[in-house]
């Protein structure tokens, strides 16, 4: 049985910090460097180009993994692995952006959400949501998230197979995944209707869920990314509503912060310092916000840089550009992961 919690509003905080539009944002520092041509992608693995990258996250060792949609960018914004089982969705490279491994062949339609617990294992979410993708049959893949071990053994699968839901066992295009230090998994179910996070135990055993469409506090629409914090709070990406919002482990209400854009990606590192990625941003879906990588404090949400768009000046032109995936080194460097532009930066801190 599926438990719906009723929100508990213990703090509402939507600190602004000076940055309410687009024109703040360029006010912020930039203390970045883009590195050229990171990382070396080898002539072999689709000549050398990218396709639909989505996630990157970085593991104990400073290794950077890469999550993308086989290579493939056709059609743009909706690329799929399904008819190409031979190119890896997950690839491993060095800091110096050499290539170490590749893995995951055949398991995904569309890959989405990416994460590598405490314990090294890397997790996934495959968010089709179609039978047949691009007129072929999607092999009843899809609606799933997956725990791998880190040379690529699957470990863990939640929900069935192609089956869309909203069940305890179902999820409808679930977009991004996430594990505390106790071994919760928490799951945002965003890109279909079900507008909400569900968590399980460390076994897969389904705990409780939270959310509903909507835009108040504790509600969703299209929550498309989630992090955890060092107090292993859980940091929504709200995008469609424009928001962060701030969870307690058991789905209580803490706040909301408007000040990161309309987040597609988000990523918390060890000083909570709190990256997060805008990809969308418009005239007509955020007004008054830059498209770009925000940069603050997940303690009280300053926002403390901002690292533009490369495609900044056609924001309201494109439906999506720049970053979606994003994660930083212990150096403080950032690497983002772009979807619509096919390509990964590194960002060098200066």
């Amino acid at each position: 049985m599926m438990i719906h919690p009723s929100v508990r509003v213990t703090l509402v905080l939507a600190v602004l910090v000076g940055v309410t539009a687009g024109a703040a944002a360029q006010t912020l520092p930039n203390p970045y460097r883009l590195v050229d041509e990171w990382p070396n992608l080898p002539a072999h693995m689709n000549g050398g180009r990218w396709g639909e990258t989505i996630g990157v996250d970085r593991d104990a060792d400073g290794n950077i993994w890469v999550f993308h949609r086989c290579f493939n960018n056709q059609p743009a914004g909706a690329a799929t692995c399904v008819g190409r089982d031979d190119d890896p969705p997950v690839v491993k490279f060095s800091p110096d952006g050499e290539l170490l491994d590749s893995w995951g062949e055949g398991v995904f339609a569309a890959p989405h959400g990416f994460h590598i617990d405490p314990e090294g294992n890397f997790w996934a979410t495959d968010y089709n949501g179609s039978e047949t993708v691009l007129g072929m049959d999607a092999g009843g893949r899809g609606h799933q998230v997956f725990k791998f071990s880190p040379d690529g053994e699957i470990l863990m699968t939640l929900g069935r197979a192609g089956v869309a839901g909203n069940g305890p066992d179902t999820f409808d295009r679930p977009t991004d995944v996430a594990v505390n230090a106790d071994g919760d998994i928490f799951v945002t179910d965003g890109h279909g209707p079900n507008n909400r996070v569900v968590k399980f135990d460390r076994n897969g055993r389904f705990l409780m869920t939270w959310g509903g469409p909507g835009d108040g506090p504790g509600e969703f629409d299209q929550p498309h990314t989630l992090t955890l914090d060092s107090r292993g709070r859980v940091f929504v990406g709200d995008r469609s509503n424009g928001r962060v919002q701030i969870f307690e482990p058991d789905g209580t209400f803490v706040a909301e912060w408007r000040q990161f854009g309309r987040p597609s990606g988000m990523f918390i590192d060890e000083d909570d310092v709190l990256y997060v990625t805008d990809s969308t941003s418009n005239a007509r879906n955020n007004p008054g916000f830059d498209r770009g990588i925000y940069i603050g404090s997940a303690v009280d949400g300053t926002v403390h840089a901002y690292i533009p768009d490369p495609d900044l000046d056609r924001q309201d032109e494109l439906r999506i550009s720049g970053a979606s995936g994003i994660t930083a080194d212990r150096e403080g460097n950032v690497y983002a992961a772009d979807v619509g532009p096919q390509r990964i930066r590194k960002y060098v801190k200066q």
